[in-house]
């Protein structure tokens, strides 16, 4: 760990936006999940969620870059119970989907917690997910295709959502609580010591200004 390396991880960290997310539902091709995964580092997301019948999320280690050890992934059984959960942490559920009451993406506030749902490469949002949203947002097409790629249309809600936060100053301070601030940027620092002492039930030891392991449990 370099002190150049450390203090990136430190500026990156402090950029995550906790309260924005995305939602992806029975999202199959694992180079679109990969590439909405490095969309969200991208922008700052902190973590992501994803849905699928399959019971498995596909990896793409290619295509992210190595993004998603520093997103976080969370599954979860249904979408139902996904929205749900999002709710209650007080996100409003904004899914991309053509319906009688879509709006223009760009009409909406991102400054508030907002979790993006996307559906599945061919068919999109199931009618659960739709029902379960607060609102449908569309992006408008002039051709002739009816809808974008799903990581296509994740970045561009993403980076509207990133503009209206950057307007708003959300990106100025750090928007994570410090005992998480620390937990993360040790494992983002040092992922295998992480992992020992998660393993053997060991708080994780304290860091030097320049990211060094100010003492080694492990020695």
């Amino acid at each position: 760990m370099t002190p150049e390396r450390f203090r990136k991880l430190k500026q990156v960290l402090a950029a995550r936006q906790p309260d924005l997310t995305v939602l992806m539902e029975n999202v199959h091709k694992s180079h679109n999940i990969a590439a909405v995964i490095r969309t969200c580092d991208a922008v700052g997301v902190y973590g992501t969620h994803a849905v699928s019948d399959e019971g498995e999320i596909p990896r793409h280690r290619g295509v992210s870059g190595g993004t998603r050890k520093y997103v976080r992934l969370t599954t979860h059984r249904g979408i139902v119970d996904a929205c749900d959960r999002l709710r209650d942490e007080g996100h409003q559920i904004l899914a991309a989907h053509l319906s009688d009451s879509a709006r223009d993406y760009r009409q909406f506030d991102y400054t508030v917690p907002t979790a993006l749902l996307l559906g599945s490469e061919l068919w999109g949002v199931t009618a659960a997910a739709a029902a379960a949203a607060d609102h449908h947002v569309v992006i408008p097409m002039r051709g002739m295709v009816a809808s974008l790629n799903v990581s296509v249309a994740a970045a561009l809600l993403l980076y509207e959502a990133s503009r209206q936060r950057e307007a708003a100053g959300l990106y100025r301070a750090c928007r994570l609580d410090p005992d998480t601030f620390d937990k993360i940027l040790f494992e983002w620092a040092h992922p295998k010591i992480a992992k020992r002492c998660r393993a053997q039930g060991l708080p994780y030891p304290p860091l030097t200004e320049d990211g060094d392991l100010a003492e080694n449990p492990f020695a």
